[in-house]
């Protein structure tokens, strides 16, 4: 009996338990851990951060379009997006892709590239108002002092991207269409800059003609008055 016990007491002090293993085995893995993060280094890594646009995007719409194909449908996705810095410029972008990352970034592009500046008074608002019609949607502004935006839909979005503020806006089609409700308002709020649109390029054509008429009485005036001067 007494070997036995002394034989028990031999194995049990000389080889470790499982308990003191694992203990073993989760201080070294903290030791490495803790030289790992010694060792990282802290902030960006290294990578150059990314300069802020000055531009805000909001994306107003997001569809699924499928296309029927011989071999089955194919999904794409379209989206619709405005940007703007809220200091007068605003732009209105549709961009389509396989997946909503690439839709983003092509209609992020395209809002770039059809930038327009809005001619504000100094209280945010437009000068006068004006009434636009693209596709089947037409809207209407007006200014109102003290008011803020009054508009809802795509309108209410663009014209805070565009920095306006007290002013009306009024939908006047039956159209739900969030594309051309928020070109139809871009449209509307370039024309009051001047851009060139179908209505405004035939008045400036109508009014070259009249100064052209005007002088040319001027000068058949001047010859008469040197005739009777002679």
């Amino acid at each position: 009996m007494t070997t036995d016990t002394t034989e028990k007491t031999k194995t049990t002090t000389g080889a470790p338990t499982h308990a003191q293993g694992t203990q073993g085995a989760q201080g070294a893995q903290k030791r490495s851990m803790s030289t790992i993060r010694a060792r990282r280094p802290r902030g960006a890594r290294g990578r150059k951060e990314r300069a802020r646009s000055e531009f805000e995007q909001v994306t107003i719409e997001v569809r699924r379009v499928a296309r029927v194909m011989a071999g089955g449908r194919r999904f794409s996705f379209s989206v619709t997006m405005i940007i703007g810095d809220k200091k007068g410029k605003v732009g209105v972008g549709v961009g389509k892709g396989a997946d909503t990352a690439l839709a983003v970034e092509k209609a992020s592009r395209d809002a770039r590239r059809h930038l327009v500046t809005v001619a504000r008074t100094k209280t945010g608002s437009i000068p006068h108002a004006v009434t636009t019609k693209y596709a089947s949607s037409v809207v209407t502004m007006t200014p109102s002092a003290g008011r803020g935006i009054v508009a809802g839909s795509a309108m209410r979005t663009v014209l805070e991207m565009a920095g306006v503020t007290d002013i009306v806006g009024k939908i006047l089609s039956r159209s739900k269409n969030k594309i051309a409700i928020s070109r139809a308002t871009v449209q509307a709020l370039a024309t009051i800059v001047g851009k060139p649109s179908s209505i405004n390029v035939e008045k400036s054509k109508d009014e070259k003609v009249e100064k052209t008429d005007t002088s040319e009485k001027k000068d058949k005036k001047g010859k008469t008055k040197t005739e009777a001067v002679a």
